[in-house]
């Protein structure tokens, strides 16, 4: 007969049973209900068995009787490891902890992740879903499910089609499908489109409106280009003008260049202070002290642990103090010259709208004094000319 669970449970031994009459001990062991489980011969004179903690305290009269000598080999089951436990209190208890907080950490939700959102800010779903219960540190119990979730939170967001809630270990994704929503375009009151500069017409499109001028005509600021009014004297319709003017425009411009420019830069020397950060608080552990330098930029890094795949809110940050140095530098008269344009480039596609073209330029006046120098330019550019100008319709009494 073998040992059975039940059996390990309530405790057990393997013994050694040698000297006397081992054939008699055995005959006498079954005569008295004793169980020798796992009976088996060793050698000449003895054998081994497992047998259980009750019967084991049964044995010493049997023992008596034939001579035999028995010797413990090994314990096992739930009475031993309870003995051992109780001589490690502390570890015992420790593992208790243990097991108890990593069941806890286990039970809360660590993250909410929302996808699918291209219109819904993730910030408002992530209210809505506080709003329903989902939020970090929440207790993964206290939920409802997902299914009552997904309704909940399509009743608080509108604008929404289908809402998923999804639960794997920790985390939690809500998942949006948005409704496709046609564009509401705004009422407009008729209206002409002027020249917004003095500029030579290079093309004119009419979507909606009467063109009134062509390409390759001079208009002046404020001149009509497409118009709002259709027909003629008698029959005439007032509409939204709508359509595309380009022109070439020109554009003067002061540029002054310092020859002498102040450059920052850095000596290598820094400072590193390292931070235990969690729950969006941090505490400094080494780098104390203020930077021994009279100019710095501060650089931080932090790190967050992962478990899992799941970023935990605690974990260290890294703060570099870097020394600068700010030193004067001469450039010559061409790079001055060739950065002031690049500036004065920028500033005027930066004006006249990402569509714009500088097509040319030319340099009136440049001349170099007091450590600068002095440029008046010319540009040339090609770009939209267009404003809404409102069409006040009066009829006649």
């Amino acid at each position: 007969m073998k040992v059975t669970w039940l059996d390990s449970m309530r405790g057990a031994v393997t013994v050694r049973i040698r000297g006397g009459e081992v054939e008699r001990f055995v005959n006498l062991a079954a005569a008295e209900g004793v169980r020798l489980l796992s009976l088996r011969r060793t050698s000449r004179g003895e054998a081994e068995c497992e047998v259980t903690l009750r019967d084991f305290f049964r044995l010493r009269p049997l023992l008596r009787q034939t001579g035999c000598r028995v010797r413990v080999l090994r314990r096992h089951g739930l009475p031993f490891v309870l003995v051992k436990l109780n001589r490690r209190k502390f570890f015992a208890l420790g593992m208790a902890f243990f097991i108890v907080g990593m069941y806890m950490l286990s039970s809360l939700v660590w993250s909410v992740e929302v996808r699918g959102n291209a219109v819904i800010p993730s910030e408002r779903v992530l209210e809505a879903a506080r709003r329903e219960g989902i939020y970090p540190f929440q207790w993964s119990f206290r939920l409802k499910d997902a299914d009552v979730l997904s309704k909940q939170l399509m009743a608080g967001l509108p604008g929404t089609a289908w809402i998923g809630v999804e639960k794997r270990g920790t985390k939690i994704t809500i998942q949006i499908a948005e409704s496709t929503v046609p564009e509401q375009r705004p009422l407009m009151n008729p209206r002409h489109l002027v020249a917004t500069n003095d500029a030579v017409v290079t093309r004119i499109m009419a979507d909606r409106g009467r063109p009134v001028v062509k390409e390759n005509t001079r208009v002046k600021k404020g001149d009509v280009l497409i118009s709002g009014i259709l027909g003629d004297e008698r029959n005439t319709e007032t509409v939204v003008a709508e359509g595309v003017v380009r022109g070439l425009v020109w554009h003067e411009y002061d540029i002054v260049s310092p020859l002498i420019r102040k450059v920052k830069t850095y000596t290598g020397e820094r400072r590193v202070q390292w931070y235990a950060v969690a729950f969006g608080r941090a505490l400094q552990i080494s780098g104390y002290g203020k930077a021994p330098f009279a100019k710095y930029e501060t650089v931080r890094r932090e790190e967050r642990t992962i478990w899992r795949g799941i970023q935990l809110p605690f974990g260290r940050m890294k703060q570099s103090r870097l020394e600068i140095r700010y030193e004067e530098r001469t450039v010559t008269e061409a790079e001055a010259k060739a950065e002031g344009l690049l500036q004065a480039r920028a500033d005027i596609l930066a004006k006249a709208g990402p569509d714009a073209v500088i097509v040319g330029q030319n340099l009136l006046h440049e001349k170099a004094d007091n450590g600068k120098v002095y440029m008046k330019v010319l540009f040339e550019v090609e770009q939209s000319i267009v404003e809404e100008w409102p069409l006040v319709h009066i009829q006649g009494e």
